[in-house]
């Protein structure tokens, strides 16, 4: 990483003091809103929003579907912060900046992260309108050394060499699936390993088949760098994919993915990921936040 990328922790304790002096607000839980799950911040009550344009340090969405807000509110009793959108890497934001967020939200007194995405399926019991939950991921851009914490580590934050093999809380996988029972949409939820890719360009027909052969069950171009940092800092993470479409693995198949299909699946099942989610935020175990979190 270019060292003129790297973002000091005074810049982020600057956000997380001018986002303190705007709201009353205390978050325990925050949402990360993949494409076309906005929608999930609508659930608050008592909001105060602001637009990413408004707050320092903060980069811009620059996606469709990505409305740019971050949306603090109650929910279920519990205090969250939400993104409605997210940043990518293939918007030419750097590593530091598309995980900008999460440490932030650490200093606010955050402890558990949830993070949406729409992926793509590769597993052939993966139908687009299934919801898929994360039990671990490959991180592509990482294992060639695109990494968020790459250079000099923050101490205040986290150690030098974070382990990643239960970054995805079992806890949590384990309650949300319970919950989608009860809901009566367990045929809905499953268990699976996500793998990002840099996009925007989505998979080649090679591609898709080297990922399949890997193991992976959906595929996507964001989260695993947030969850990389919300790990590092020792944030409880929870994470899901809505499948919206199957990835193309033969050269005889002529259907092709494009975003206003991914967006319009979001939509379609909107009203189950919020009420997942919600559920979800509901039945966890955590304090109320009565002091601040500095890190």
């Amino acid at each position: 990483m270019n060292s003129k990328d790297q973002i000091s922790h005074d810049e982020y304790q600057k956000t997380a003091d001018w986002l303190r002096a705007q709201t009353k607000h205390r978050p325990q839980v925050a949402i990360i809103c993949g494409s076309g799950l906005g929608m999930l911040a609508d659930a608050l009550k008592c909001q105060d929003s602001f637009a990413y344009s408004d707050i320092p340090g903060f980069p811009q969405s620059t996606v469709q579907g990505h409305a740019g807000r971050l949306v603090f509110g109650e929910l279920k009793g519990k205090t969250c912060v939400c993104m409605q959108g997210r940043f990518h890497m293939y918007e030419g934001h750097s590593l530091c900046k598309t995980t900008f967020p999460v440490r932030v939200f650490k200093l606010l007194g955050v402890k558990t992260l949830i993070v949406t995405n729409a992926a793509g399926s590769l597993a052939d019991g993966l139908q687009p309108g299934d919801i898929m939950i994360i039990k671990d991921h490959i991180n592509f851009p990482g294992l060639v050394g695109l990494n968020p914490l790459s250079g000099p580590n923050d101490d205040k934050f986290g150690t030098r060499f974070p382990a990643m093999s239960n970054c995805y809380n079992k806890e949590l996988r384990c309650l949300a699936m319970d919950i989608g029972k009860q809901m009566g949409v367990a045929s809905l939820l499953h268990e699976g390993v996500y793998a990002m890719v840099g996009g925007p360009n989505f998979e080649s027909v090679a591609e898709a088949k080297l990922l399949h052969r890997l193991g992976v069950d959906a595929v996507g171009m964001s989260t695993a760098p947030e969850v990389v940092v919300a790990t590092h800092c020792g944030l409880r993470v929870f994470g899901l994919s809505l499948i919206t479409n199957k990835v193309v693995k033969s050269y005889e198949d002529t259907d092709s993915v494009n975003h206003e299909g991914v967006l319009e699946v979001g939509r379609l099942r909107a009203q189950t990921v919020q009420q997942l989610v919600t559920e979800l935020i509901s039945r966890m175990d955590i304090k109320n936040n009565s002091t601040n979190n500095d890190v």
